[in-house]
């Protein structure tokens, strides 16, 4: 899932990657309405708050959503960064797998604060909302910089429009005759379906073991970072097997 990069990831690496990140994206939303009363997968709905803030003259709360504004946006551009930048230095796993493990650390942050220290003021909610915008502004970086643009999980405004696209095109028959296009209407549907699944589980869920719902998500972000860790190393496996057999019996010279 985090291995490739661009065009040379393939149709099942996007789904993969965008089901499973999606699917956590959900829940860190939903979880965040439910306990601070904000979102944090996007932040559509902040630029509208901040131009309430400023028209009446709150400066201070709209300080604050712009805070949140440019936290989503500095993630972002450090999943970027740390992509360009890190293929050449690190390698291009670790240099993917960076952005990821900085999200679970916001995220286990946050779930660790709120289990053991939260006394529920306004400045700590500001600073908790504070972490998971940059939490997703990390994700969405990151799967839309690695697929080349096809994969972005932390919202759905321009998910929903696209699917909306690819399913009229589908009304005609040269567009249902094409692999892609179904590929791609099948990748928005299961990105839209993997957030709801999320969203819901945590609403659940969150009732029953409250923070507890905070460590699930870090499970899941998990996954998607150690799926291709076992692949590489399946896949090293494989190729010294494939060497020391071809030592011990060495094809015949023509």
């Amino acid at each position: 899932m985090l291995r490739k990069y661009s065009n040379h990831r393939t149709y099942y690496d996007n789904l993969k990657l965008g089901t499973l990140s999606a699917f956590s994206a959900g829940m860190v939303n939903v979880l965040s309405v439910i306990i601070f009363f904000a979102f944090t997968s996007n932040i559509t709905g902040h630029y509208a708050i901040l131009a309430q803030e400023l028209s009446k003259g709150n400066w201070i709360q709209a300080a604050v959503v712009f805070l949140w504004i440019l936290t989503f946006f500095t993630g972002s551009m450090i999943s970027n960064l740390l992509i360009i930048h890190g293929n050449s230095h690190v390698g291009r796993y670790v240099a993917h797998a960076i952005p990821l493990i900085l999200e679970i650390i916001c995220i286990l942050i946050v779930g660790l604060y709120l289990q053991f220290f939260y006394t529920e003021t306004l400045y700590e909610t500001e600073l908790l909302v504070t972490s998971l915008l940059f939490a997703m502004g990390l994700q969405n970086g990151l799967t839309a910089s690695i697929s080349n643009g096809a994969v972005k999980t932390t919202h759905l405004t321009g998910l929903t429009t696209d699917l909306a696209i690819t399913l009229s095109m589908l009304t005609k028959e040269r567009f249902r005759n094409d692999e892609k296009v179904r590929q791609k209407g099948v990748l928005l549907f299961s990105i839209m379906f993997a957030y709801m699944l999320g969203a819901t589980i945590a609403g659940i869920i969150y009732y029953e073991i409250k923070y507890y719902t905070f460590y699930i998500v870090c499970f899941t972000l998990c996954i998607i970072m150690f799926y291709d860790y076992y692949k590489l190393n399946i896949t090293k496996y494989l190729f010294k097997r494939a060497y020391l057999l071809k030592k011990v019996n060495p094809k015949e010279e023509n």
